[in-house]
């Protein structure tokens, strides 16, 4: 389903501020999810992202934030503060792992996070006391085939998080035909064209990574030197 086909099923009138009008705004094709609905709220698009600023300047539905450090609460706290959009936080399950993950986790619940986010590498043992502490989602990440999906949901994964890179699509399809209602969200890579891919895999909800902070500097930088010069030669 292409972005004009997607308009023309239902006019959607939009209204933009002068000042907040620029923004990250994730490629129109992930509207073409299924999403997936949480405590009533229905998300299609989740930005990949820990940086507040970009928190607050974009019209993702939701954020999920993953870093590759220990997690910390005060970092969960600023980011749910931050946010104007759910945010799912990572909780662990990489360097960080055992009951410190299941404490992270309900310390996520309580400062107002939607959901936890666990690495792959986190045992089910984890997983299992998880769910039997806390009551939002648990989103388990899976980046292979080899993954032992049946397992992971006995143990109370809520959701997965496909990040197969160029293999994330296969590994959705490969969920999908074992679990057809299953939630997964799932990485839709660099282009609109992997986007829809992965959708037609089987995702429900596709995680989209923005540019770096630096980037999107850079490029106003080099707006703001043409003006001046443009300017100065009138």
């Amino acid at each position: 389903m292409d972005e004009q086909r997607i308009k023309e099923i239902k006019y959607v009138p939009e209204i933009k501020g002068t000042l907040r009008s620029h923004m990250i705004e994730v490629p129109q094709v992930i509207r073409s999810a299924s999403g997936i609905k949480i405590f009533g709220k229905r998300l299609k698009s989740f930005l990949f992202t820990t940086d507040v600023a970009i928190i607050r300047n974009t019209n993702a539905d939701a954020i999920i934030a993953v870093y590759p450090f220990t997690p910390q609460p005060v970092i969960t706290e600023a980011l749910v503060m931050a946010a104007d959009v759910p945010v799912f936080c990572g909780v662990g399950g990489g360097i960080t792992q055992g009951k410190r993950v299941v404490n992270l986790a309900l310390d996520a619940e309580f400062k107002g996070a939607m959901g936890v986010v666990v690495n792959n590498p986190t045992p089910n043992e984890v997983i299992r006391k998880m769910r039997e502490t806390i009551d939002i989602p648990i989103i388990v990440t899976v980046v292979s085939d080899c993954e032992d999906i049946p397992a992971r949901i006995e143990a109370g994964t809520t959701i997965f998080n496909v990040s197969g890179a160029k293999n994330t699509a296969k590994i959705v399809r490969n969920i999908r035909k074992q679990y057809p209602e299953f939630p997964i969200i799932a990485t839709g890579g660099p282009t609109e064209d992997s986007i829809r891919e992965t959708i037609e895999a089987g995702a429900n909800a596709i995680t989209y990574t923005p540019p770096a902070i630096g980037d999107i500097l850079g490029s106003l930088m080099v707006n703001y030197r043409e003006k001046f010069e443009e300017d100065k030669n009138l």
